[in-house]
């Protein structure tokens, strides 16, 4: 079954005509910013320092008061979306794959945004960004956007988020939104990767994906387990304590994400790949106080 069929197109207008805004409720203040002279609202005040334009002078305070004083207004800005897909081999895992079922819920944000004439990027990363999706506006670039998703595979050999995200930094793109749609494996720790876009004034968004497999694997007895990153293969018994290890520390590493994003402040979610993308989303909007 194709990937993007015309089911998933239905469902993504579905979703852009009951979303009022991508995250709005949460990234409203982001896409407003002061400016001397004329805007959408005003602001308030500040001193005049010498060579301020006196055009942007407040008159009336200056004739009621003799306070020399400048108007600053907000004007709104679309705001621009980074959305960054892991591509490396781990992200094959599952069926459906974690991989497609991230680049549907990748394919369904970028087309809500677009709709909202807010800009989108796609980065493909592994242990570095292997493809990029430029910048662009306007639900013209759907077809192109769905078209450039279809076409990636999961070739990375290992994640490392923070180089990735230290190469798209030094590109030096205006400050959003950055949506990392991902298993979050990295063995050297994600939550680099995610403190340098904090640092830089980016508002990072985690959509963390497992299988159930991963959660609660069925295995028991003599096994031999291959790391689909690195092919490195190792026999191992596996019985029920150690089992129950394993899935101690999965829901640990779950509930460490969690608890970082909370910490921060940042947007989270976390889901299986049993759910479809659609409800997804909706659950995102909801959190977000974005439905229509």
């Amino acid at each position: 079954m194709p990937l993007f069929d015309s089911d998933f197109l239905n469902k993504l207008e579905y979703l852009s005509l009951i979303s009022k805004r991508v995250f709005r409720g949460q990234l409203l203040a982001q896409r407003r910013t002061t400016q001397l002279g004329t805007g959408v609202e005003f602001s308030e005040h500040r001193d005049y320092s010498p060579g301020d334009d006196l055009r942007y002078l407040d008159w009336n305070v200056l004739a009621r008061h003799n306070e020399v004083l400048l108007k600053r207004f907000q004007e709104e800005q679309d705001l621009h979306v980074y959305l960054f897909l892991d591509c490396s081999r781990s992200m094959s895992f599952g069926d459906p794959s974690k991989f497609d079922f991230a680049r549907q819920i990748i394919a369904a944000l970028a087309y809500v945004a677009l709709a909202d004439l807010d800009r989108i990027s796609i980065c493909a990363f592994a242990g570095e960004i292997v493809e990029t999706y430029p910048l662009t506006r306007g639900k013209d670039c759907v077809l192109s956007m769905l078209r450039f998703l279809e076409q990636l595979q999961p070739t990375g050999n290992r994640t490392h988020l923070k180089r990735s995200l230290d190469s798209f930094l030094h590109r030096q793109e205006r400050a959003g939104l950055a949506i990392v749609v991902s298993d979050l494996l990295d063995p050297d720790d994600f939550r680099e990767g995610v403190d340098r876009l904090r640092f830089h004034r980016y508002d990072p968004y985690l959509i963390h994906l497992y299988d159930t497999q991963e959660a609660n694997p069925q295995l028991l007895g003599d096994v031999e387990l291959v790391d689909r990153e690195t092919g490195l293969a190792k026999k191992i018994t596996v019985n029920e304590r150690l089992l129950k290890q394993y899935q101690q520390a999965f829901a640990q590493f779950l509930e460490s994400s969690r608890e970082y994003a909370a910490r921060h402040g940042m947007g989270y979610v976390q889901s299986s790949t049993e759910i479809p993308f659609d409800q997804l989303i909706l659950r995102m909007m909801r959190h977000s106080g974005t439905l229509a």
